[in-house]
């Protein structure tokens, strides 16, 4: 009987020890295929995408180094704030490293509503401007979380918000705009979402199907907002959310010709559609930019296999984000330079082009 015990036991074991989560289910490929992991950018590189939230004080040569490592000439630092907070990030760039940061003003949407708010938010983007800012970042926050003084939500294309679009545009400076976040968040959390790992694994993530709004009702805000303001440069971040379409992303890039796309976050969707993402760029190759978002250096090797090589079925650095494989691009050298810098420069005039002659 002690003996029918242990064999039991030790079936129950092994059985146990085969089970596991889909998160952990994660085998090694046995595919063969050519290797070739890119960890420097082969141009020199402007990340239009990024956070540095503590740039006023911090050492910016340990940055700095990092960014060596990667060949990333310029960082564009989206979170600059505005007012005093700006100024003293705008002066720890120029008292150490002036050619190497950028840095763009964000917009207090508090107070919307009030009889001079626009008035007084014009005035602090044109100070913040004088004082070295080179462009405006809008949060997703604008559309999903930011109210007025009545508690209503602030639609993206509220005209109330029409002179702080049209003060870029007259003071030549871009709006890197994020809106929304990918449709599937929106979606049933089903067999059938794409996002269901993620959803999972950050449940705060999911929205209902109106909350705060539909999800084309927040997008569409924010092309209404491009498309009345013609004369004003607009990135939008994460391809906008239609990495996953490109066709509807052309026929958008087609309508509203003030529109770039940057590929923060995203390079899982290209890396899924090679050929189709290939065209894509050839394509547009004008108005695309490089932006990574989350300053992650171990991640950066990934974009750029994506971008430069023609590799097969490669891993991915989140699982949750995208449990599928990658292939490369292999964009022409010319495409490349242009994603990589080229575009952003004519975005950005003022950079220092010596960091290009490479």
């Amino acid at each position: 009987m002690k003996l029918y015990s242990i064999v039991f036991l030790l079936i129950t074991i092994s059985a146990c020890a085969q089970e596991m989560s889909f998160e952990e289910y994660n085998p090694k490929s046995t595919l063969v295929v050519a290797e070739n992991i890119v960890e420097k950018a082969k141009y020199p590189f402007i990340d239009i995408h990024s956070h540095q939230f503590k740039m006023a004080t911090q050492d910016l040569s340990q940055l700095i180094a990092s960014m060596d490592d990667l060949n990333m000439a310029v960082m564009v630092n989206l979170s600059g704030g505005s007012g005093e907070g700006l100024k003293n990030m705008l002066d720890n760039v120029k008292q150490n490293y002036p050619n190497r940061f950028v840095v763009f003003a964000n917009v207090n949407f508090d107070g919307v509503g009030s009889p001079d708010w626009s008035d007084n938010a014009v005035k602090q983007l044109e100070q913040d401007v004088k004082n070295g800012a080179k462009g405006l970042k809008i949060y997703k926050s604008l559309g999903l979380r930011n109210n007025d003084i009545n508690g209503n939500r602030i639609a993206i294309d509220d005209s109330r918000l029409d002179p702080i679009w049209s003060k870029c545009g007259e003071l030549g400076i871009p709006v890197l705009i994020h809106a929304a976040d990918p449709k599937s968040f929106w979606d049933p959390m089903d067999s059938n979402n794409e996002r269901w790992l993620e959803l999972k694994t950050r449940p705060r993530r999911k929205r209902s199907a109106d909350n705060p709004a539909p999800w084309e009702q927040i997008i569409g805000e924010q092309h209404n907002m491009i498309r009345k303001h013609p004369e004003t440069k607009f990135i939008n971040a994460h391809m906008g959310w239609y990495a996953n379409d490109l066709q509807k992303l052309a026929e958008l890039l087609e309508q509203m010709p003030n529109m770039y796309v940057g590929i923060g976050a995203i390079i899982a969707e290209l890396g899924r559609q090679p050929r189709a993402a290939h065209k894509f760029f050839i394509t547009y190759q004008d108005r695309i930019l490089f932006g990574k978002d989350s300053y992650q250096p171990k991640e950066f090797p990934t974009y750029f296999r994506v971008l430069e090589t023609a590799d097969e079925y490669f891993p991915y650095y989140k699982k949750y984000h995208a449990f599928w494989a990658m292939y490369g691009l292999d964009l022409p050298d010319e495409v490349l330079r242009k994603v990589y810098y080229k575009n952003a420069l004519k975005l950005l005039p003022g950079l220092d082009q010596t960091l290009f002659a490479k």
